[in-house]
């Protein structure tokens, strides 16, 4: 059944086509520092936000209009596999990522849950075998059920730990029967509101013995996939455990996971928790724990997660700018977390928001590729602290000083010469890129 009767296959037309249903910048087959772009960006297409989110919102009932809500039960499940497909094959992503729950509704039982889940993978399975789309990450949702209201991993409740790993070890076994590439561990209610009620020891102690019992399963299974904590500060807790890529990155230095995992870092989820986008991509990099990336961007004066599709170009340029120096993504991709606003109701808005975002990481890209294959972000860095090349920096680079030497140094220092940060100006050049790339 083709729930998308109306879209014809999204081809590239450039920069001044006047189709909607184009991309005018992301080119898959354009060729990026001798690399496809479609293979350095990675796209992926998220289930939950495409095929079951209904654009509810605290105030209001949901606006959706989706062809396959006319089923219900396995019934509307099988309807969104069909119509995933379809979409994926229009759309022409080569990635799709989803949640347990997204696929195939919970039976009454955990039994019937994974029988659910039987049921819809071996669908999957079989629209892989005539289509190019791959899986990028699978992920347990344990946070929405009712029993996980005081978290999962770090409930307070063993039964509640012993459902929560029963769930992550069935989604472990699809992600390997489904050929995923990763897999991730997003905190949902892995936090606190409150310490006058919260043993935070325990909890963060049984969060490391979770993921510990989870990498020597998959393992054991011989599921070779990268292992991901996706760090959000705050919602629906208000102290997550995965506040940011430092915490988290502590927290897996502190349980010896520091090799086994790394980041999923989403755009939203940074700004919550004070940062920029290109700040949790490059904490992440240069500690070699860059994964993969949850593609979206938050409203400006919005205080929640909004995963709004990404349009930021100046954004995205940074984005690509750190996965560039980062090597590319590997095992991960570019996941498209984003919802259409709850007045884009319609099923046509899907293509549009994903073209809107695929171009501008497509442009993001070109102009990244274009400001390190220039030199210009990277001459200006290297002249800043030039002083550690040489001398006294040098030394303390190479770790061959002391404070009694520094001081002797710093006895003899006269007027000390700062040199301009210079930050305007290499903003105005950044735009100058922008502005005459497609010119």
């Amino acid at each position: 059944m083709a729930y998308f009767n109306n879209i014809e296959k999204i081809n590239y037309e450039g920069p001044n086509s006047n189709k909607d249903m184009a991309f005018k910048f992301y080119n898959p087959d354009e060729k990026i520092n001798g690399q496809r772009m479609e293979d350095i960006l990675k796209f992926g297409v998220a289930y939950w936000h495409t095929f079951t989110e209904d654009l509810s919102d605290p105030f209001g009932a949901g606006t959706a209009q989706r062809p396959w809500d006319k089923f219900s039960g396995m019934d509307l499940a099988k309807a969104r596999v069909e119509a995933a497909f379809e979409f994926y094959d229009k759309l022409g992503v080569p990635y799709f990522c989803f949640h347990d729950v997204d696929i195939a509704p919970e039976g009454d039982s955990l039994k019937e849950t994974y029988k659910n889940l039987d049921e819809i993978v071996a669908m999957i399975k079989d629209y892989q075998k005539t289509s190019d789309v791959k899986l990028l990450w699978n992920t347990a949702n344990n946070f929405s059920h009712p029993r996980f209201v005081h978290g999962a991993a770090s409930s307070n409740s063993a039964d509640v730990f012993a459902y929560a790993a029963a769930k992550v070890k069935k989604g472990l076994e699809i992600g390997k029967e489904l050929g995923g590439e990763s897999y991730v561990f997003w905190g949902g209610r892995e936090g606190y509101e409150t310490l006058l009620n919260t043993d935070m020891k325990l909890e963060m102690d049984n969060l490391g013995r979770f993921f510990h019992m989870a990498k020597d399963y998959a393992r054991e299974i011989g599921f070779d996939a990268q292992f991901l904590i996706e760090p959000k500060p705050k919602e629906p807790t208000s102290h997550q455990y995965d506040f940011d890529v430092a915490s988290g990155y502590a927290f897996l230095q502190n349980y010896g996971l520091e090799k086994d995992f790394k980041f999923n870092i989403e755009a939203n989820h940074a700004t919550l928790a004070g940062h920029t986008f290109e700040h949790e991509l490059h904490y992440a990099r240069i500690h070699d724990m860059l994964g993969s990336v949850d593609a979206n961007q938050g409203h400006p004066l919005l205080g929640w997660d909004t995963d709004e599709f990404p349009t930021d170009i100046y954004s995205t340029t940074l984005a690509m700018y750190e996965i560039l120096k980062n090597g590319g993504l590997g095992k991960g991709g570019l996941n498209f977390d984003a919802k259409v606003r709850r007045g884009s109701f319609k099923a046509d808005d899907l293509f549009h928001a994903h073209i809107a975002g695929m171009d501008s990481f497509a442009v993001g890209l070109k102009l990244a590729q274009k400001l390190l294959d220039d030199g210009v972000i990277e001459d200006l860095i290297s002249a800043r602290y030039d002083s550690f090349t040489h001398g006294i920096g040098k030394e303390i680079v190479e770790g061959t000083t002391d404070f009694k030497k520094l001081e002797a140094h710093a006895l003899g220092l006269g007027d000390i010469n700062l040199e301009s940060g210079s930050l305007e100006k290499i903003k105005a050049k950044i735009n100058q890129y922008m502005l005459t790339m497609y010119k």
